[in-house]
Parts: structure tokens; sequence; C-alpha cells
């Protein structure tokens, strides 16, 4: 039964094999939780199963936010499990999930990514343009890690890149002229070396770049501007949904760009940008100075 549904997830759902994973890991704890091995067990199992699991979980430590994520994967095992018939009923439907504090992404600010500071940063040959573009896509366009390492030459189309985002699905970003300018010059240089890939960004051996070494180029940057405890590929995506907002962008342009699903994943940002609304608020408004 298990793994019919990860076959549902890789092949219906077209999940990251990444998430695929993590759901798995968690439904298994949940049945090792019970003791459960058989499908006609699985039946048997009810919203108190769950509720408990939610106690050992708080008691062994864990956030609420992990234990929430957790019961995400139940509530996404159980509704596939009701759909095709392997239950009856949904034990989840009368469960809650532990209150969840909303964490407000952190972000660097404006004036820490000013061009000038930044070109400084990066050596004056083929990996230093590598590294210098991989932040300036990463923050002109907000798109996720996993995109970034998968972009290739032809994502490249008319001031826009073309991303394949989660669950195959397609959207176009726009980037200034200045920045294609820059990544076609880039795309000529890899050719001139003898990098043959097509992906866009490569490692220094010429191989397709992989999580770890974006995070440390990430970090090794971030590290020479900024005092952020985090420095990541997404401290740049909030950066850069941040940035828009502050300067006008509207949510449900913002929520396309950065390829939410739902409106309510974009409305995080509106708390990083309640400053920048309070300033606003005191220059327009008559009586927002105190004179």
């Amino acid at each position: 039964m298990i793994s019919e549904f990860i076959q549902y997830l890789e092949v219906e759902k077209r999940m990251s094999s990444h998430t695929v994973v993590a759901y798995k890991k968690d439904i298994d704890l949940f049945l090792d939780f019970l003791d459960v091995n058989e499908l006609s067990e699985i039946k048997d199992i009810n919203y108190q199963n769950v509720r408990a699991w939610i106690v050992q979980l708080v008691e062994q430590g864990n956030s609420n936010r992990t234990v929430n994520r957790k019961l995400s994967s139940l509530r996404t095992f159980f509704k596939w499990a009701k759909k095709f018939n392997h239950i009856d009923v949904d034990p989840m439907l009368r469960v809650k999930g532990p209150k969840q504090e909303k964490r407000i992404p952190e972000f660097v600010k404006e004036d820490e990514l000013k061009v000038a500071e930044l070109n400084q940063l990066f050596f004056d040959d083929f990996f230093g343009l590598r590294d210098r573009l991989l932040i300036e896509v990463l923050y002109q366009t907000g798109i996720r890690l996993s995109e970034l390492i998968n972009l290739k030459a032809e994502s490249l189309q008319n001031n826009a890149i073309k991303v394949l985002g989660k669950r195959n699905k397609e959207r176009m970003i726009p980037i200034t002229e200045n920045l294609n300018n820059q990544l076609q010059e880039y795309l000529k240089n890899k050719v001139y070396i003898g990098y043959n890939s097509n992906f866009l960004f490569l490692t220094d051996k010429g191989n397709q770049m992989y999580p770890n070494f974006v995070y440390r180029k990430v970090k090794r940057y971030l590290s020479l501007i900024t005092n952020l405890k985090k420095r990541s590929p997404h401290v740049l995506r909030h950066t850069f949904a941040t940035h828009m907002l502050n300067n006008g962008a509207g949510l449900e342009v913002l929520k396309e760009v950065l390829g939410h699903a739902d409106l309510s994943a974009t409305q995080v940002y509106t708390h990083n940008s309640f400053e920048q609304i309070k300033k606003i608020y005191k220059q327009a408004h008559p009586r927002g100075t105190d004179k």
C-alpha cells in the first residue's frame, strides 16, 4: 500500500524526490509508532491514534512547525487512501496541529546589494563572472535553488528566464536587458573554455551544480555584505520578494513570479514590508510626522 502511495506522489502529484522521501519517512514513523504492518490495521486507525502521536512528537522536543509538517504528510496519505477506498473514514478530519508561530523571512537590505559594491567581491575571470551571475539571478528572479540548478541555456528567452517549478509547472520571469546581456556573454565564454554541458551554471569542473555547491557560494558572498545569521539561496528569494513589495509590486504579481500555488504563501512577505509602509505613511499623511 505504501509503495502505491509513493508511486502516486511521483507520477500523479509530480513531487520532487526530496519531498517524496520526506513523506515516506513521516508515514513510516507514524506506522512504527502504532506498530501497524497490515492493511487491515491501517483501516482501524482513528484520530485518537494521531493525537497520541502528536503528544509523543512534542514530548520528544519537535517544534510545532516540524509536527505540522509531519501531519501534512499524514493528511496527504489518508486523503489518498480514502480516495482509492483503502479506508472508510479519514482519521485526519478531526485532527488539528499545534499552533504555529509565523516566522518572518530574513532578507538582505537594499543598500547592501548595490551593484558597485557587489562587483568588487568577485574575481575578474570566468568563475568570478559565474559566481556574480549566480547571485544576480537568484536576487533578480527569486527562483528556488532547485530551479536555479536546472536552468539551461535555452531557459533564456527574450529578456526573460523560463523556469520549471514545482510539479513541472512552467513560468516566465522577466529579467533586465543588462542581466540578459551578461548571461549571453557568459554563455559565449562557457563555450570558449570548452564546457559543453547545456546547463546554465556549472561547477569548476564543468558539471551541473549541486545544492551544497550553491550554498557555499551564496554563504561566502553574503557573509561579505551582511550580518544576517542565515545566508542561503532562500534568503535571496526572500530578499527578492521583500524588495519587490517594498517598491510597489502587487501580491498577485509576486505570487506568479515566485511560483506559489496559493496567495497565502506570498502574504508572509507583507510582514517584512510593514516598515516600508510606515515610512510611506509618515511621508504621505498630513499627520504622519510629529512637528
